[in-house]
């Protein structure tokens, strides 16, 4: 093993009113060898997710410890606050994840036979094992792996180098969350694991996915609806809060990492599909307010989609 058993393994886990699949997570990571503690940060769930996790022991092989937020911070203020109490209780190696993601028993061991800074599983459909939910596209590729097989026919020694699906059984080193920070917990959702990842390899962190470990997960469909006469695809929801912090987070993410140029073509792309693909005047309105409200640095608009 790359990490010896003196590093402290502390897995954090952001739920939000699935009281079922957090049951199910939290009984598997107790049945993980090598794990040292769970930490669990509950989102002012109103499911009973609370009243259960007051239950849950604290003693044991893995204790479980359980942190209920004030108010909803999304999965980005989940995180944010979860990998800080980790480093808090001292974790050298701190195991991310959503409350919907089951990683096989050995997922941990495999992926503690690696040494990097910010690493992962593959992240598998839990009704066909061998279709990828988050199709990876390796650096320089130019299309997408879909398939467990195609890429494990692209990995060199179990391992894809430079490419990791953030925040899905991923582990962060303490020495990384040293140097580049808590994520931003202003995003709510959409796109604070992604700047996590990008300002992550800004600071020259090594990143990989580990091709035997996995993380089963429910399918999330087809992710983009084709534009462009086909030829790309566009991230649409029907829901206008995640559309509002996709469209807000994302503009901000290509303008700090990508460059203006990535920027407009995002702007490009959005008028396009709200007004060939899927015409939409409101959608459009929303898209302006949230790009706007991101160019600005104005992060609460989101807000206003809870209540």
């Amino acid at each position: 093993m790359a990490h010896g058993p003196d590093r402290r393994v502390v897995a954090v886990v952001v739920t939000f009113n699935r009281l079922a699949l957090v049951q199910r997570l939290v009984e598997r990571l107790g049945e993980v060898a090598g794990l040292d503690e769970v930490l669990v940060i509950d989102n002012a769930s109103t499911d009973g997710t609370g009243a259960w996790l007051a239950g849950v022991p604290t003693t044991g092989e893995t204790p479980v410890l359980a942190r209920t937020l004030e108010r909803n911070r999304g999965g980005a203020g989940g995180f944010h606050d979860g990998l800080g109490w980790a480093l808090d209780r001292d974790a050298d190696l701190v195991w991310l994840m959503d409350d919907d993601g089951l990683p096989d028993r050995d997922c941990l061991a495999r992926l503690l036979e690696h040494d990097y800074d910010f690493w992962g599983p593959l992240v598998v459909d839990e009704e066909d094992s061998d279709t990828l939910v988050f199709p990876v596209r390796p650096p320089g590729s130019p299309t997408a792996l879909r398939t467990v097989a195609q890429v494990r026919a692209k990995d060199r020694d179990g391992v894809l180098a430079d490419i990791v699906i953030p925040f899905n059984g991923v582990l962060v080193t303490r020495e990384l969350v040293d140097r580049i920070g808590l994520p931003r917990e202003e995003f709510f959702i959409w796109g604070d694991d992604v700047e996590y990842l990008w300002r992550a390899r800004e600071a020259g962190a090594r990143v990989a996915t580990v091709t035997d470990a996995v993380v089963r997960h429910p399918s999330v469909g087809e992710l983009g609806t084709p534009m462009a006469f086909g030829r790309t695809t566009y991230n649409h929801s029907p829901s206008e809060l995640k559309h509002y912090c996709m469209a807000r987070n994302n503009l901000v993410n290509l303008r700090d990492y990508r460059g203006p140029l990535h920027a407009l073509a995002f702007v490009a792309k959005t008028i396009w599909f709200y007004t060939f693909t899927r015409p939409s005047l409101a959608r459009l309105k929303l898209s302006a307010r949230a790009m706007r409200d991101g160019l600005a640095g104005e992060y609460d608009g989101h807000e206003r989609f809870l209540t």
